[in-house]
């Protein structure tokens, strides 16, 4: 399978307008040629300029992203569309709320990994804690699968929140 042809997972950051509407464009876009979201977060950025971001992970070929960032770059109000997979460097992360109900042994398994993950107990009663872990997808994505056998009855995430480095804005 060549270069082209390989499903790769991208995380694009996307500068709107805040205003009604927008987003279900968007989603629209996505839904309508049969793409699909695999995170997605929306947060107001800039209050003077009324803009706000949508950061999107969608896994596809090479060709099918960049038919992606094509058709959201036409899309109005879209100010500026970056695929921070391919664009350079960046970070991301991600925030999970994961509930675990357990007793005895198993309890104290939970606490351990969640020290080793640096995860904080928000929430605590005598059947459950409320675990906050962030980090990379992959490593919440681990946390919450070593909690599965301990207990595990919920879990809520944010979706990924991703940013290029260095000093020039989005």
């Amino acid at each position: 399978m060549s270069k082209e042809q390989e499903i790769q997972r991208h995380t694009i950051a996307v500068l709107v307008a805040n205003e009604s509407g927008v987003l279900a464009r968007v989603i629209g876009l996505f839904s309508g040629r049969g793409y699909n979201i695999e995170s997605l977060t929306v947060a107001e950025v800039d209050t003077k300029e009324a803009l706000s971001r949508i950061t999107i992970v969608t896994s596809g070929t090479q060709m099918i992203v960049e038919q992606i960032k094509n058709q959201l770059r036409r899309l109005v109000p879209i100010y500026k569309v970056a695929d921070l997979t391919t664009d350079g460097p960046h970070v991301s992360r991600e925030l999970a709320l994961v509930k675990v109900s357990s007793t005895g042994e198993k309890r104290v398994e939970s606490l351990r990994i969640a020290d080793i993950f640096r995860a904080n107990v928000i929430d605590s009663t005598n059947e459950s804690f409320v675990f906050e872990v962030v980090g990379a997808t992959e490593k919440v994505d681990a946390f919450i699968k070593l909690m599965e056998p301990l207990g595990l009855i919920d879990v809520s995430r944010t979706g990924v929140a991703a940013i290029a480095r260095g000093a020039n804005p989005l």
